[in-house]
């Protein structure tokens, strides 16, 4: 029997594995007579409780009237997740085939998740006083954390709330110490922050002619939808252009949304942007604490930070008077998230963009080549930089045949005087290798034996700082062995190179000079990644050793010569987006060579000296070796000429997750020739943390086509008994078949 009576039932989404909406009685309550859609509820479910988020009234329920149970609380007078963020998790929901209630509290913090309350509404501020403006930050040499919180307050006269300290990683002692010797003073912002200053003084820097042109166009699209690809080479003033045009943004009123695709990058692009503008600005990503991830969205929700610059979570942070989305070095593989929500950022600001009606930057030096696939059919508008701003030009390439050449733990002597004489002028190099630890592989001498890891199958790398032999792909440690497991031999061997161990080789061959290693490993600790960074800035270190997080959009004025230590692994995957990811990498790396003033150089050790696309790379543009992978992805029908979906199954025991996705199969056997549904068979990383994995690929020649076809069958899957043995997930658009 159906619920027949009008208006009583409450439809609320729930963070569980169902794709559909619950519903509950509507209490007699005055307190819920303002209830609005997206607005949290604690409702029952089964034998807990959980906090929902409402979605509007129904008249009827497939559940029968006496079954159905009463809301339990209402935790918020006004909704927390806007219109906006509500059409973008609807359509994200139907793209990716998520359970909605899931998506829509992954647009909360974790706090509000749990149903906290929304931080008070009252904050304290503090502004400079005339003793604090008139004391020289040099006499502070003695106390450098008093130094720095000074210097803030000088840079910024606007009053600063404790929020935006707290998130500065300021202590309520050094505040307290400033306010003791009354060089700050508690206060009340007098004035909206929308009425404030917005650029600082004698800030902006002269655009060249294509840095302009870029800017006008953007700048002529506000308020209107728009994609706009930054196309620009390394160290081409793409970030100049992001803050012209932001500069326009803020003087009409509205909020900037700036998404960058690592931690490393944050710190360094909100100092940028807090010395350039007057306005508060806050950083939303992973390794903020759930307190400080709570202030950073209440910021961003009541408008009070203007800018907001975060990964791609911050992709849902509530900004009611958003005018501009960046999405900077747009192709990297960090804006997919790769487990559970399996959604990509830099989409999903194109759709927010799209329903708010604003305009979208994606900006990259090596564009993704569905990216440039859309630029050449006209839905994106296209904006080239093609040359270095000011008075710096592109570096100078040279592939180094390394076949038959002693190596020193992977160094060639080339490479090695080459660093010399660079080092000699006074100058920073840096040596790229994107394996981290000492030895990829530990192997018996006698009988070939390999250290594997038992969960995955997979080499374990050994780690000289913590003597330990490390899974990367799902964490497991072990001791080193004394002896072969198979043969008992003790001649035991590492072999390869990793960032320990070429930092090792350096500090032999250079120990006049100070190196720095940049990795997982080394910016474990909260913090670490800056001091480096601010050290390496500084001229503390000479030699910078890193893994693609030295890759990513830093600039290092003094660095005139990088390495690329191996540039041949993208030749021999099996992944057909492996050289596009390949050619991403090495020319972004490069591009850390000669950003001012000083001639860069970059140095490629390969054994493939002669391969074409490497050729084509360096010596001829990015644009034309993108162009050849994209005519050979046309001749084989891959993305973007076609559209993937992958199911992953994962079960303890291989025959369960080949069984299941058997059955899917079945289900799922397509009436469109257009539509192909490729295996099971097992993924290329057969099993890890103990389950073994296959995939089945669902490909179609057109997006619409896959789309419909995902809709009329995902629910047959609960009919599968075998689902219950098994992890499975549907991925949309997959940019790894691992």
């Amino acid at each position: 029997m159906k619920n027949k009576q009008p208006h009583l039932l409450l439809q609320i989404a729930l963070p569980v594995p169902f794709r559909r909406y619950f519903h509950y009685i509507f209490p007699d309550n005055e307190i819920w007579e303002g209830l609005q859609c997206g607005a949290r509820v604690r409702v029952p479910f089964g034998t807990r409780e959980l906090v929902g988020i409402f979605m509007g009234f129904v008249e009827y329920s497939d559940v029968p009237t006496d079954k159905l149970k009463p809301a339990l609380a209402l935790l918020d007078d006004n909704p927390l997740i806007s219109k906006e963020i509500i059409e973008l998790c609807l359509w994200a929901c139907d793209y990716y085939h998520h359970p909605i209630g899931d998506v829509l509290l992954n647009s909360l913090p974790v706090l509000l998740r749990q149903g906290n309350p929304v931080p008070t509404l009252q904050e304290v501020y503090w502004r400079l006083t005339k003793l604090g403006d008139a004391v020289e930050l040099n006499l502070l040499k003695r106390a450098p954390r008093q130094k720095t919180l000074l210097g803030y307050f000088k840079q910024n006269p606007l009053d600063i709330s404790e929020t935006q300290l707290r998130l500065l990683g300021v202590s309520k002692k050094n505040i307290a110490l400033l306010q003791e010797k009354k060089w700050i003073e508690m206060g009340v912002v007098q004035n909206s922050p929308i009425d404030r200053q917005v650029l600082k003084e004698n800030q902006s820097l002269i655009l060249n002619e294509a840095q302009q042109v870029a800017v006008s166009a953007i700048v002529a699209a506000r308020d209107t939808f728009q994609v706009f690809l930054l196309d620009g080479v390394t160290g081409s003033g793409k970030t100049e252009v992001y803050l012209q045009v932001i500069a326009d943004v803020l003087k009409n009123r509205k909020q900037v949304l700036v998404l960058v695709p690592e931690i490393g990058l944050t710190p360094q692009t909100i100092q940028r942007f807090r010395e350039r503008f007057a306005v508060p600005v806050i950083a939303f990503h992973s390794n903020l604490s759930e307190k400080e991830r709570l202030n950073a969205w209440y910021l961003a929700h009541t408008g009070e930070a203007r800018i907001v610059i975060g990964t791609r979570s911050a992709v849902f942070s509530s900004l009611p008077d958003l005018g501009l989305i960046i999405v900077d070095e747009e192709h990297d593989l960090s804006f997919k998230q790769q487990d559970n929500f399996r959604y990509h950022a830099r989409d999903l600001a194109i759709m927010r963009a799209h329903f708010k009606k604003i305009p979208i930057i994606l900006g990259s030096a090596t564009p993704a080549l569905e990216t440039l696939y859309k630029a050449q059919q006209g839905k994106f508008v296209h904006l080239l930089l093609p040359n270095r701003a000011g008075d710096a030009e592109l570096p100078l390439f040279s592939v180094l045949d390394i076949r038959n050449k002693s190596l020193e733990e992977g160094l060639s002597q080339p490479i090695i005087d080459e660093m010399r004489l660079h080092l000699k002028r006074g100058e920073q190099v840096m040596l790229f290798l994107n394996r981290r630890g000492f030895a990829p592989i530990l192997m018996c001498h006698a009988c070939g034996w390999m250290a594997l890891c038992k969960r995955c199958d997979m080499r374990m790398t050994f780690h000289k700082q913590t003597q330990r032999l490390h899974c990367h792909h799902c964490d497991l440690q072990a001791r080193l062995p004394l002896q072969c497991e198979s043969c008992h031999d003790k001649n035991m061997q590492l072999v390869g190179v990793g960032t320990e161990r070429l930092e090792q080789v350096l500090q032999k061959n250079f120990p006049e000079y100070s190196v720095a290693r940049i990795d997982r490993d080394s910016t474990q600790r909260k913090g670490s990644m800056e001091t480096l960074l601010d050290a390496i800035q500084k001229g503390d270190h000479q030699i910078l050793i890193g893994t693609q997080m030295l890759a990513k959009g830093h600039h290092f004025p003094n660095v005139t010569l990088v390495t690329i230590v191996d540039a041949d692994g993208g030749f021999f995957s099996g992944d057909f987006r492996a050289l596009e990811r390949m050619g991403q990498l090495l020319l972004q790396v490069a591009g850390r060579a000669g950003r001012v003033e000083k001639k860069g150089k970059v140095i490629i050790q390969t054994h493939h000296p002669d391969h074409p696309l490497l050729h084509q790379l360096f010596h001829g543009s990015y644009r034309q070796f993108a162009t050849t992978i994209l005519q050979e992805r046309a001749a084989t029908a891959l993305p973007p000429h076609s559209f993937f979906a992958l199911f992953r199954a994962e079960a303890y025991q291989l025959e369960h997750a080949m069984d299941f996705l058997k059955e899917v199969k079945i289900l799922f056997q397509p009436t469109d020739k257009e539509m192909q549904l490729l295996g099971p068979i097992p993924a290329p990383m057969p099993k890890r943390a103990g389950r073994y994995r296959v995939q089945l690929l669902l490909q179609a020649s057109q997006r619409p086509v896959l789309q419909n076809f995902l809709k009329g069958s995902l629910l047959q899957i609960e009919k599968i008994r075998l689902k219950q043995k098994v992890r499975w997930s549907l991925d949309v658009d997959p940019v790894e078949m691992f």
